[in-house]
Protein backbone atom coordinates (compact mmCIF):
# COMPACT_ATOMS: atom_id res chain seq x y z
CA UNK A 1 0.00 0.00 0.00
CA UNK A 2 1.59 3.35 -0.89
CA UNK A 3 1.49 6.34 1.16
CA UNK A 4 -0.33 9.50 -0.42
CA UNK A 5 -0.51 13.14 0.45
CA UNK A 6 -3.97 14.26 -1.14
CA UNK A 7 -6.38 15.05 0.89
CA UNK A 8 -9.11 13.04 2.46
CA UNK A 9 -12.95 13.95 1.59
CA UNK A 10 -16.15 12.89 2.82
CA UNK A 11 -18.73 12.40 0.26
CA UNK A 12 -20.59 15.68 1.34
CA UNK A 13 -17.20 17.86 1.31
CA UNK A 14 -16.74 16.78 -1.61
CA UNK A 15 -20.66 17.09 -2.95
CA UNK A 16 -20.70 20.93 -1.08
CA UNK A 17 -17.16 21.91 -2.30
CA UNK A 18 -18.22 20.91 -6.25
CA UNK A 19 -21.40 22.90 -5.42
CA UNK A 20 -19.46 25.61 -4.92
CA UNK A 21 -17.30 25.38 -7.71
CA UNK A 22 -20.39 25.60 -10.12
CA UNK A 23 -22.35 28.49 -8.75
CA UNK A 24 -18.96 30.26 -8.36
CA UNK A 25 -18.27 29.20 -11.75
CA UNK A 26 -21.68 29.50 -13.37
CA UNK A 27 -23.32 32.21 -10.96
CA UNK A 28 -25.38 33.64 -13.83
CA UNK A 29 -26.04 32.25 -17.49
CA UNK A 30 -28.11 32.68 -20.33
CA UNK A 31 -29.54 29.41 -22.04
CA UNK A 32 -31.45 29.04 -25.13
CA UNK A 33 -33.02 25.72 -25.40
CA UNK A 34 -35.94 23.93 -26.17
CA UNK A 35 -38.61 22.96 -22.92
CA UNK A 36 -38.66 19.25 -22.98
CA UNK A 37 -40.64 17.72 -19.71
CA UNK A 38 -42.82 20.49 -17.97
CA UNK A 39 -44.09 19.75 -13.88
CA UNK A 40 -45.62 21.58 -11.73
CA UNK A 41 -45.42 20.79 -8.40
CA UNK A 42 -48.11 20.82 -6.19
CA UNK A 43 -46.24 23.36 -3.92
CA UNK A 44 -46.22 25.36 -6.57
CA UNK A 45 -42.54 25.24 -8.14
CA UNK A 46 -42.38 24.11 -12.08
CA UNK A 47 -39.98 21.53 -13.13
CA UNK A 48 -38.60 21.30 -16.34
CA UNK A 49 -35.76 19.86 -19.24
CA UNK A 50 -34.05 22.13 -21.20
CA UNK A 51 -32.37 20.83 -24.26
CA UNK A 52 -31.45 20.82 -27.40
CA UNK A 53 -30.40 18.05 -30.01
CA UNK A 54 -27.12 16.82 -27.96
CA UNK A 55 -28.00 17.52 -24.20
CA UNK A 56 -30.19 18.14 -21.62
CA UNK A 57 -29.99 20.66 -18.53
CA UNK A 58 -32.56 19.98 -15.88
CA UNK A 59 -34.46 22.99 -14.85
CA UNK A 60 -36.27 24.46 -11.94
CA UNK A 61 -38.40 27.87 -11.78
CA UNK A 62 -38.81 28.47 -8.03
CA UNK A 63 -43.04 29.50 -6.97
CA UNK A 64 -42.18 33.17 -6.52
CA UNK A 65 -40.39 33.02 -10.09
CA UNK A 66 -43.17 30.96 -11.76
CA UNK A 67 -46.08 33.27 -10.41
CA UNK A 68 -44.11 36.74 -12.12
CA UNK A 69 -44.14 34.53 -16.12
CA UNK A 70 -45.86 36.43 -18.33
CA UNK A 71 -46.80 32.92 -20.24
CA UNK A 72 -47.05 29.26 -19.54
CA UNK A 73 -44.03 27.10 -20.01
CA UNK A 74 -45.60 23.94 -22.42
CA UNK A 75 -43.03 21.14 -23.95
CA UNK A 76 -41.76 22.09 -27.20
CA UNK A 77 -41.67 25.78 -26.67
CA UNK A 78 -38.23 27.09 -27.58
CA UNK A 79 -37.22 29.37 -24.63
CA UNK A 80 -34.43 31.73 -23.45
CA UNK A 81 -33.76 31.26 -20.07
CA UNK A 82 -31.62 32.88 -17.49
CA UNK A 83 -30.63 31.68 -14.00
CA UNK A 84 -27.93 29.98 -12.43
CA UNK A 85 -26.04 26.58 -12.34
CA UNK A 86 -25.80 24.66 -9.31
CA UNK A 87 -26.03 21.17 -7.84
CA UNK A 88 -28.01 18.58 -6.15
CA UNK A 89 -26.18 16.40 -3.51
CA UNK A 90 -29.10 14.38 -3.21
CA UNK A 91 -28.69 13.15 -6.50
CA UNK A 92 -25.30 13.91 -7.85
CA UNK A 93 -26.75 15.53 -10.82
CA UNK A 94 -26.53 19.62 -11.06
CA UNK A 95 -29.78 21.76 -12.14
CA UNK A 96 -30.37 25.28 -13.49
CA UNK A 97 -31.96 27.71 -10.82
CA UNK A 98 -34.02 29.91 -13.55
CA UNK A 99 -34.88 33.56 -12.46
CA UNK A 100 -35.89 34.98 -15.86
CA UNK A 101 -37.40 32.60 -18.47
CA UNK A 102 -39.08 34.26 -21.99
CA UNK A 103 -39.87 33.05 -25.31
CA UNK A 104 -36.95 32.61 -27.62
CA UNK A 105 -38.85 35.55 -30.02
CA UNK A 106 -42.41 36.12 -31.14
CA UNK A 107 -41.69 32.99 -33.71
CA UNK A 108 -41.75 30.61 -30.86
CA UNK A 109 -44.89 31.70 -29.30
CA UNK A 110 -46.47 31.97 -33.11
CA UNK A 111 -45.61 28.48 -33.10
CA UNK A 112 -47.03 27.66 -30.18
CA UNK A 113 -49.42 29.57 -30.63
CA UNK A 114 -50.20 27.76 -34.30
CA UNK A 115 -50.36 24.29 -31.96
CA UNK A 116 -53.07 24.92 -29.33
CA UNK A 117 -55.28 26.65 -31.99
CA UNK A 118 -55.17 23.33 -34.20
CA UNK A 119 -55.85 21.53 -31.09
CA UNK A 120 -58.66 23.32 -29.88
CA UNK A 121 -60.50 23.71 -33.73
CA UNK A 122 -60.29 19.95 -33.30
CA UNK A 123 -62.04 19.70 -30.51
CA UNK A 124 -65.14 22.02 -32.25
CA UNK A 125 -64.44 24.96 -30.04
CA UNK A 126 -64.01 27.51 -33.04
CA UNK A 127 -67.42 26.03 -34.83
CA UNK A 128 -69.33 28.31 -36.58
CA UNK A 129 -72.51 26.40 -35.56
CA UNK A 130 -72.26 27.37 -31.93
CA UNK A 131 -71.77 30.79 -32.16
CA UNK A 132 -74.53 32.75 -30.57
CA UNK A 133 -76.56 35.86 -32.32
CA UNK A 134 -75.98 39.11 -30.24
CA UNK A 135 -79.50 40.84 -29.13
CA UNK A 136 -80.55 43.58 -30.66
CA UNK A 137 -80.55 45.98 -27.13
CA UNK A 138 -79.23 44.27 -24.31
CA UNK A 139 -80.59 45.89 -21.08
CA UNK A 140 -77.11 45.07 -19.41
CA UNK A 141 -73.63 44.69 -20.44
CA UNK A 142 -71.08 42.93 -18.53
CA UNK A 143 -67.77 44.44 -19.57
CA UNK A 144 -64.28 42.31 -18.45
CA UNK A 145 -61.10 44.89 -18.87
CA UNK A 146 -58.86 46.51 -16.76
CA UNK A 147 -60.56 49.55 -14.35
CA UNK A 148 -57.58 51.98 -15.15
CA UNK A 149 -57.11 51.93 -18.84
CA UNK A 150 -58.47 53.91 -21.66
CA UNK A 151 -60.56 50.91 -22.88
CA UNK A 152 -63.30 50.84 -20.48
CA UNK A 153 -63.73 54.72 -21.01
CA UNK A 154 -63.51 54.22 -24.67
CA UNK A 155 -66.51 51.52 -24.21
CA UNK A 156 -68.71 53.99 -21.93
CA UNK A 157 -68.17 56.89 -24.16
CA UNK A 158 -69.44 55.20 -26.90
CA UNK A 159 -72.23 53.89 -25.48
CA UNK A 160 -73.51 56.96 -24.28
CA UNK A 161 -73.00 58.29 -27.62
CA UNK A 162 -74.91 55.47 -29.24
CA UNK A 163 -77.61 54.12 -26.87
CA UNK A 164 -77.08 54.25 -23.11
CA UNK A 165 -77.51 50.85 -21.39
CA UNK A 166 -76.54 49.58 -17.63
CA UNK A 167 -72.79 49.06 -17.51
CA UNK A 168 -71.11 46.26 -14.96
CA UNK A 169 -67.63 46.50 -14.97
CA UNK A 170 -65.78 43.46 -13.83
CA UNK A 171 -61.89 44.74 -13.20
CA UNK A 172 -59.22 42.19 -14.46
CA UNK A 173 -55.18 42.30 -15.45
CA UNK A 174 -55.07 41.96 -18.72
CA UNK A 175 -51.38 41.12 -19.23
CA UNK A 176 -49.02 39.02 -16.45
CA UNK A 177 -48.69 35.87 -15.29
CA UNK A 178 -52.60 36.24 -13.20
CA UNK A 179 -54.18 37.74 -16.09
CA UNK A 180 -55.37 34.61 -17.09
CA UNK A 181 -57.04 33.35 -14.21
CA UNK A 182 -58.64 36.69 -13.56
CA UNK A 183 -60.61 36.65 -17.18
CA UNK A 184 -61.39 33.46 -16.43
CA UNK A 185 -62.85 33.87 -13.22
CA UNK A 186 -64.69 37.47 -14.49
CA UNK A 187 -66.25 35.29 -17.22
CA UNK A 188 -67.41 32.67 -14.96
CA UNK A 189 -68.79 34.62 -12.39
CA UNK A 190 -70.70 37.09 -15.15
CA UNK A 191 -72.11 33.29 -16.52
CA UNK A 192 -73.03 32.00 -12.91
CA UNK A 193 -75.13 35.01 -11.92
CA UNK A 194 -79.06 34.06 -10.96
CA UNK A 195 -82.22 35.72 -11.41
CA UNK A 196 -82.34 35.99 -7.92
CA UNK A 197 -79.33 37.80 -7.21
CA UNK A 198 -79.08 41.47 -6.52
CA UNK A 199 -76.80 41.99 -9.76
CA UNK A 200 -78.82 41.30 -12.44
CA UNK A 201 -77.19 39.27 -15.53
CA UNK A 202 -75.80 40.66 -18.53
CA UNK A 203 -77.12 40.29 -21.51
CA UNK A 204 -74.03 40.64 -23.31
CA UNK A 205 -70.56 40.27 -22.56
CA UNK A 206 -67.41 42.73 -23.85
CA UNK A 207 -63.75 41.25 -22.93
CA UNK A 208 -61.06 44.43 -23.99
CA UNK A 209 -57.75 45.36 -23.98
CA UNK A 210 -55.65 47.64 -26.20
CA UNK A 211 -53.10 47.41 -28.06
CA UNK A 212 -49.73 45.15 -27.52
CA UNK A 213 -47.20 42.25 -28.72
CA UNK A 214 -47.94 38.78 -28.70
CA UNK A 215 -46.47 38.54 -25.35
CA UNK A 216 -48.75 40.87 -23.81
CA UNK A 217 -51.87 39.85 -25.56
CA UNK A 218 -50.36 36.05 -24.50
CA UNK A 219 -53.31 35.87 -21.22
CA UNK A 220 -55.98 35.80 -24.13
CA UNK A 221 -54.42 32.84 -25.53
CA UNK A 222 -54.60 30.65 -22.99
CA UNK A 223 -56.42 27.50 -22.72
CA UNK A 224 -58.77 28.42 -19.46
CA UNK A 225 -59.73 31.47 -20.89
CA UNK A 226 -60.72 29.86 -24.02
CA UNK A 227 -62.46 27.28 -22.64
CA UNK A 228 -64.40 29.69 -20.03
CA UNK A 229 -65.44 31.88 -23.16
CA UNK A 230 -66.74 28.73 -24.87
CA UNK A 231 -68.97 27.57 -21.76
CA UNK A 232 -70.33 30.82 -21.40
CA UNK A 233 -73.90 31.24 -21.96
CA UNK A 234 -73.91 34.98 -22.40
CA UNK A 235 -73.33 36.08 -26.31
CA UNK A 236 -69.61 37.75 -26.28
CA UNK A 237 -68.08 40.04 -28.27
CA UNK A 238 -64.10 39.98 -28.06
CA UNK A 239 -62.29 43.23 -28.56
CA UNK A 240 -58.11 42.70 -27.69
CA UNK A 241 -55.36 44.37 -29.51
CA UNK A 242 -56.02 46.14 -32.68
CA UNK A 243 -57.48 45.19 -35.80
CA UNK A 244 -54.16 43.13 -36.96
CA UNK A 245 -53.78 41.70 -33.77
CA UNK A 246 -55.67 38.13 -33.10
CA UNK A 247 -56.04 35.94 -30.17
CA UNK A 248 -57.61 32.53 -29.54
CA UNK A 249 -60.37 34.13 -27.93
CA UNK A 250 -61.62 36.68 -31.03
CA UNK A 251 -62.10 32.44 -32.54
CA UNK A 252 -64.30 31.39 -29.91
CA UNK A 253 -65.89 34.65 -29.41
CA UNK A 254 -69.44 34.87 -30.55
CA UNK A 255 -68.28 38.39 -32.09
CA UNK A 256 -64.92 40.00 -32.78
CA UNK A 257 -64.29 43.75 -32.63
CA UNK A 258 -61.68 45.41 -34.30
CA UNK A 259 -61.27 47.62 -31.23
CA UNK A 260 -63.16 48.32 -27.95
CA UNK A 261 -64.68 51.36 -29.48
CA UNK A 262 -66.15 49.13 -32.67
CA UNK A 263 -67.13 46.45 -29.49
CA UNK A 264 -69.37 49.03 -27.95
CA UNK A 265 -71.27 50.16 -31.65
CA UNK A 266 -71.67 46.23 -31.91
CA UNK A 267 -73.34 46.17 -28.80
CA UNK A 268 -76.13 48.41 -29.03
CA UNK A 269 -77.52 50.58 -32.16
CA UNK A 270 -77.75 54.11 -32.83
CA UNK A 271 -80.92 55.56 -30.36
CA UNK A 272 -81.60 58.67 -33.26
CA UNK A 273 -81.61 55.60 -35.96
CA UNK A 274 -83.50 53.78 -34.11
CA UNK A 275 -86.32 56.35 -33.29
CA UNK A 276 -86.07 57.66 -37.26
CA UNK A 277 -86.58 53.73 -38.01
CA UNK A 278 -89.86 53.68 -36.01
CA UNK A 279 -90.99 57.13 -37.14
CA UNK A 280 -90.62 55.42 -41.37
CA UNK A 281 -92.17 51.95 -39.84
CA UNK A 282 -95.37 53.73 -38.34
CA UNK A 283 -95.56 55.85 -40.90
CA UNK A 284 -95.25 53.21 -43.62
CA UNK A 285 -97.86 51.16 -41.04
CA UNK A 286 -100.43 54.09 -41.19
CA UNK A 287 -100.13 54.40 -45.25
CA UNK A 288 -100.68 50.87 -45.69
CA UNK A 289 -103.50 50.63 -43.14
CA UNK A 290 -105.54 53.63 -44.76
CA UNK A 291 -105.04 52.22 -48.09
CA UNK A 292 -106.54 48.91 -46.73
CA UNK A 293 -109.82 50.49 -45.04
CA UNK A 294 -110.11 52.37 -48.49
CA UNK A 295 -110.13 49.02 -50.54
CA UNK A 296 -112.13 47.25 -47.80
CA UNK A 297 -114.76 50.23 -48.05
CA UNK A 298 -114.94 49.62 -51.43
CA UNK A 299 -115.07 46.34 -51.91
CA UNK A 300 -117.77 46.62 -49.22
CA UNK A 301 -119.81 49.51 -51.43
CA UNK A 302 -119.56 47.19 -54.08
CA UNK A 303 -121.38 43.99 -51.96
CA UNK A 304 -123.77 46.52 -50.65
CA UNK A 305 -124.96 47.47 -54.48
CA UNK A 306 -125.81 44.10 -54.82
CA UNK A 307 -128.31 43.36 -52.05
CA UNK A 308 -131.74 43.53 -52.19
CA UNK A 309 -133.19 46.61 -50.35
CA UNK A 310 -134.01 46.24 -46.43
CA UNK A 311 -137.95 47.00 -46.93
CA UNK A 312 -138.55 44.79 -49.56
CA UNK A 313 -137.02 42.14 -47.99
CA UNK A 314 -139.49 42.43 -44.65
CA UNK A 315 -142.85 43.84 -46.25
CA UNK A 316 -143.50 39.96 -47.01
CA UNK A 317 -143.11 38.84 -43.86
CA UNK A 318 -144.79 41.73 -41.76
CA UNK A 319 -147.62 41.64 -44.14
CA UNK A 320 -147.30 37.68 -43.18
CA UNK A 321 -147.10 38.80 -39.65
CA UNK A 322 -149.92 41.03 -39.96
CA UNK A 323 -152.25 38.29 -41.30
CA UNK A 324 -151.25 35.77 -39.12
CA UNK A 325 -151.96 38.27 -35.66
CA UNK A 326 -155.80 38.66 -37.38
CA UNK A 327 -156.25 35.40 -38.03
CA UNK A 328 -155.23 34.48 -34.01
CA UNK A 329 -157.36 37.06 -32.67
CA UNK A 330 -160.31 35.56 -34.37
CA UNK A 331 -159.67 32.16 -34.16
CA UNK A 332 -159.32 32.91 -29.90
CA UNK A 333 -162.68 34.10 -30.22
CA UNK A 334 -163.95 31.06 -31.75
CA UNK A 335 -161.71 28.58 -29.59
CA UNK A 336 -163.55 30.49 -26.61
CA UNK A 337 -166.90 29.88 -27.92
CA UNK A 338 -166.47 26.23 -28.85
CA UNK A 339 -164.94 25.72 -25.10
CA UNK A 340 -167.90 27.67 -23.85
CA UNK A 341 -170.28 25.28 -25.27
CA UNK A 342 -168.44 22.41 -24.28
CA UNK A 343 -168.90 23.12 -21.06
CA UNK A 344 -172.28 23.97 -21.06
CA UNK A 345 -172.93 20.81 -22.45
CA UNK A 346 -170.98 19.01 -20.20
CA UNK A 347 -172.25 20.65 -17.39
CA UNK A 348 -176.14 19.79 -18.43
CA UNK A 349 -175.06 16.33 -17.52
CA UNK A 350 -173.91 17.63 -14.13
CA UNK A 351 -177.11 17.75 -12.59
CA UNK A 352 -177.44 16.53 -8.96
CA UNK A 353 -180.90 14.88 -9.25
CA UNK A 354 -179.24 13.18 -12.33
CA UNK A 355 -176.39 12.18 -10.45
CA UNK A 356 -178.38 10.77 -7.51
CA UNK A 357 -180.36 8.98 -10.24
CA UNK A 358 -177.16 7.39 -10.88
CA UNK A 359 -175.42 6.39 -8.12
CA UNK A 360 -179.18 5.07 -6.95
CA UNK A 361 -179.20 2.51 -9.67
CA UNK A 362 -175.74 1.48 -9.29
CA UNK A 363 -176.60 0.36 -5.54
CA UNK A 364 -179.85 -1.45 -6.90
CA UNK A 365 -177.66 -3.14 -9.50
CA UNK A 366 -175.02 -3.80 -6.85
CA UNK A 367 -177.59 -5.38 -4.06
CA UNK A 368 -179.17 -7.41 -6.91
CA UNK A 369 -175.56 -8.56 -7.91
CA UNK A 370 -174.81 -9.82 -3.88
CA UNK A 371 -177.99 -10.83 -4.10
CA UNK A 372 -177.77 -13.64 -7.15
CA UNK A 373 -173.89 -14.18 -5.78
CA UNK A 374 -174.44 -16.45 -3.32
CA UNK A 375 -176.96 -19.16 -4.63
CA UNK A 376 -174.93 -18.72 -7.70
CA UNK A 377 -172.10 -20.36 -5.47
CA UNK A 378 -173.98 -22.72 -3.46
CA UNK A 379 -175.37 -24.13 -7.10
CA UNK A 380 -171.75 -24.70 -8.28
CA UNK A 381 -171.14 -26.05 -5.06
CA UNK A 382 -173.87 -28.55 -5.09
CA UNK A 383 -172.56 -29.53 -8.77
CA UNK A 384 -169.17 -30.22 -7.74
CA UNK A 385 -170.33 -32.36 -4.66
CA UNK A 386 -171.94 -34.68 -7.40
CA UNK A 387 -169.33 -34.56 -9.29
CA UNK A 388 -166.86 -35.83 -6.86
CA UNK A 389 -169.27 -38.62 -5.59
CA UNK A 390 -169.58 -39.65 -8.90
CA UNK A 391 -165.56 -39.94 -9.46
CA UNK A 392 -164.29 -43.55 -8.11
CA UNK A 393 -160.82 -43.92 -7.10
CA UNK A 394 -160.52 -40.64 -4.85
CA UNK A 395 -160.65 -39.65 -1.10
CA UNK A 396 -164.51 -38.40 -0.68
CA UNK A 397 -164.08 -37.85 3.01
CA UNK A 398 -160.94 -35.59 2.35
CA UNK A 399 -162.56 -33.99 -1.01
CA UNK A 400 -165.73 -33.14 0.75
CA UNK A 401 -163.93 -31.46 3.71
CA UNK A 402 -162.03 -29.61 1.45
CA UNK A 403 -165.24 -28.45 -0.11
CA UNK A 404 -166.58 -27.34 2.90
CA UNK A 405 -163.91 -25.17 3.74
CA UNK A 406 -163.58 -23.72 0.60
CA UNK A 407 -167.74 -23.37 1.05
CA UNK A 408 -166.95 -21.60 4.01
CA UNK A 409 -164.61 -19.39 2.32
CA UNK A 410 -166.53 -18.65 -0.37
CA UNK A 411 -169.16 -17.46 2.67
CA UNK A 412 -166.35 -15.34 3.84
CA UNK A 413 -165.84 -13.74 0.82
CA UNK A 414 -169.41 -12.86 -0.14
CA UNK A 415 -170.09 -11.38 3.74
CA UNK A 416 -167.27 -8.97 2.69
CA UNK A 417 -168.10 -8.12 -0.86
CA UNK A 418 -170.95 -6.28 -0.72
CA UNK A 419 -169.73 -4.04 2.00
CA UNK A 420 -166.66 -3.36 0.45
CA UNK A 421 -169.05 -3.00 -2.91
CA UNK A 422 -171.59 0.18 -1.23
CA UNK A 423 -167.83 1.69 -0.21
CA UNK A 424 -166.50 2.20 -3.51
CA UNK A 425 -169.42 3.35 -4.64
CA UNK A 426 -169.82 5.95 -1.83
CA UNK A 427 -165.76 6.74 -3.01
CA UNK A 428 -167.03 7.51 -6.40
CA UNK A 429 -170.25 9.39 -5.33
CA UNK A 430 -167.89 11.85 -3.29
CA UNK A 431 -165.55 11.80 -6.53
CA UNK A 432 -168.34 13.39 -8.13
CA UNK A 433 -169.74 15.69 -6.08
CA UNK A 434 -166.37 17.42 -5.64
CA UNK A 435 -165.96 17.30 -9.31
CA UNK A 436 -169.34 19.01 -9.68
CA UNK A 437 -168.23 21.60 -6.96
CA UNK A 438 -165.08 22.24 -8.95
CA UNK A 439 -167.18 22.42 -12.69
CA UNK A 440 -169.49 25.36 -11.14
CA UNK A 441 -166.16 27.27 -9.71
CA UNK A 442 -164.76 27.18 -13.13
CA UNK A 443 -167.69 28.04 -14.73
CA UNK A 444 -169.01 31.57 -16.01
CA UNK A 445 -171.54 31.59 -13.64
CA UNK A 446 -169.53 32.27 -10.21
CA UNK A 447 -168.01 35.31 -12.41
CA UNK A 448 -171.20 36.74 -13.28
CA UNK A 449 -172.12 36.75 -9.13
CA UNK A 450 -168.87 38.93 -8.77
CA UNK A 451 -170.90 42.01 -10.68
CA UNK A 452 -169.43 40.93 -14.23
CA UNK A 453 -171.50 40.05 -17.08
CA UNK A 454 -171.84 37.81 -20.83
CA UNK A 455 -171.97 40.40 -23.81
CA UNK A 456 -173.31 38.21 -26.26
CA UNK A 457 -174.85 39.94 -30.17
CA UNK A 458 -178.57 38.54 -30.94
CA UNK A 459 -176.83 35.27 -33.17
CA UNK A 460 -175.55 34.29 -29.45
CA UNK A 461 -171.85 35.03 -30.40
CA UNK A 462 -169.63 36.26 -27.76
CA UNK A 463 -168.32 39.93 -27.94
CA UNK A 464 -164.74 40.25 -26.47
CA UNK A 465 -164.14 43.61 -27.77
CA UNK A 466 -165.14 47.09 -27.88
CA UNK A 467 -164.23 47.80 -31.37
CA UNK A 468 -166.22 44.86 -32.58
CA UNK A 469 -169.64 46.81 -31.78
CA UNK A 470 -171.01 49.66 -33.91
CA UNK A 471 -173.60 51.90 -32.35
CA UNK A 472 -177.06 51.33 -31.78
CA UNK A 473 -175.83 47.32 -32.33
CA UNK A 474 -178.48 45.43 -30.20
CA UNK A 475 -176.86 42.92 -27.95
CA UNK A 476 -177.28 40.70 -24.85
CA UNK A 477 -176.24 41.26 -21.08
CA UNK A 478 -176.10 37.87 -19.29
CA UNK A 479 -175.92 38.57 -15.49
CA UNK A 480 -176.16 36.08 -12.21
CA UNK A 481 -179.60 36.08 -12.11
CA UNK A 482 -181.14 36.55 -15.99
CA UNK A 483 -180.60 38.32 -19.39
CA UNK A 484 -181.09 41.71 -20.74
CA UNK A 485 -181.18 43.14 -23.99
CA UNK A 486 -179.33 46.85 -24.54
CA UNK A 487 -178.51 48.86 -27.11
CA UNK A 488 -174.96 50.21 -28.11
CA UNK A 489 -174.90 54.28 -28.16
CA UNK A 490 -177.60 56.82 -29.63
CA UNK A 491 -180.59 58.32 -28.05
CA UNK A 492 -183.55 56.44 -27.02
CA UNK A 493 -185.56 56.77 -29.80
CA UNK A 494 -183.30 55.67 -32.64
CA UNK A 495 -182.98 52.89 -29.45
CA UNK A 496 -186.52 52.04 -29.92
CA UNK A 497 -186.34 51.31 -33.38
CA UNK A 498 -183.38 49.52 -33.72
CA UNK A 499 -184.65 47.27 -30.77
CA UNK A 500 -185.24 44.08 -32.35
CA UNK A 501 -187.11 40.93 -30.38
CA UNK A 502 -185.08 38.58 -29.58
CA UNK A 503 -185.11 34.57 -30.52
CA UNK A 504 -186.32 32.20 -28.02
CA UNK A 505 -183.35 30.75 -25.97
CA UNK A 506 -183.01 27.39 -24.40
CA UNK A 507 -185.03 27.79 -20.66
CA UNK A 508 -181.93 28.29 -18.02
CA UNK A 509 -180.68 25.07 -16.51
CA UNK A 510 -179.55 26.49 -13.65
CA UNK A 511 -177.67 26.17 -10.83
CA UNK A 512 -176.43 22.49 -9.88
CA UNK A 513 -176.05 23.50 -6.49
Amino acid sequence: MTDSNAHEFTVSELAGALKRTVEDTYGHVRVRGELGRVTIARSGHVYMDLKDDKAVISSIVWKGVAGRLSFRPEEGLEVIAEGKLTTYPGRSQYQLVISKLEPAGAGALMALLEERRKKLTKEGLFAEDKKQSLPYLPEVIGVVTSPTGAVIKDILHRLQDRFPRHVLLWPVLVQGDKAAAQITAAIEGFNNIKASDAVPKPDLLIIARGGGSVEDLWSFNEEQVVRAAYNCSIPIISAIGHESDWTLLDLVADMRAPTPTGAAEMAVPVRADLAASLDDNGLRMRSGLRRLLEAKDMALTSAKRGLPNLEDLLSIAAQRFDYAVERLSSGLGKRIDLAKIALTQAGSGLRANVLLNSIEQRKQRVSSLSGRLLPAIKRDINRRKEILKASSGLRAKTLLQNIGQLQQSLLGVSSRLSPAMLRGVKRREEHLIASVKLLSALSHKSVLGRGFALVQDLSGKLITRANSLTDYQQVSLEFIDGKKTAIIGGDKTIAKRVIKKPKPTEPDQGSLF
